[in-house]
């Protein structure tokens, strides 16, 4: 029972994130603004960096298949997955923490969102150095958002999940 209503979770987490990255979202080529951050972010939180990273990997796959904003490129379904698995891995089983978070996603912003997916782009024949800019300042933008959003999903959201799973936690499978 434990692991089909942990299933349940990954799936609301993946639906979530294709509807609020690929249909709630503003996008250019080079510059995505959308929410689709926090389910991923949650189910890093909830069930470690492996499930986090898996979450991000499958909805980035299922996102593209159904809302298709150009071609494939694997490297984005890498980026979905370290991203998910460095949720996890700055957050899960940890105390709750503004800093942990500002920390985390800091991480995120600079390593695999400024980084790598300006590097997936350039590779993929958007742009070059000139890329660089629009998408810092659109990162600037998103740290505070992601930063109060996770925040107020964690502390809200997932101490809500946190009683139902202990309060089930007694109930024979």
């Amino acid at each position: 029972m434990k692991n089909s209503r942990m299933l349940v979770f990954i799936g609301l987490f993946i639906s979530l994130d294709v509807i609020l990255t690929r249909y709630l979202a503003f996008q250019t080529p080079i510059i995505r603004i959308s929410f689709g951050f926090l389910p991923i972010a949650l189910s890093g939180i909830m069930f470690g960096p492996v499930i986090g990273g898996v979450t991000g990997m499958v909805a980035d796959i299922i996102g593209m298949i159904i809302f298709p904003r150009g071609p494939y490129f694997p490297g984005f379904t890498i980026s979905a997955f370290l991203t998910g698995a460095i949720y996890g891995l700055f957050l899960h089983k940890k105390e709750r923490s503004i800093i942990r978070i500002i920390i985390t996603v800091l991480v995120i912003t600079v390593f695999v969102d400024s980084f790598l997916n300006t590097i997936w782009l350039i590779i993929m024949g958007f742009g070059n150095a000139g890329i660089i800019l629009p998408r810092i300042l659109k990162n600037l933008i998103m740290v505070p958002v992601q930063i109060v959003t996770i925040s107020l999903g964690w502390r809200y959201l997932g101490s809500f999940i946190e009683k139902e799973k202990f309060k089930r936690a007694d109930i024979k499978d």
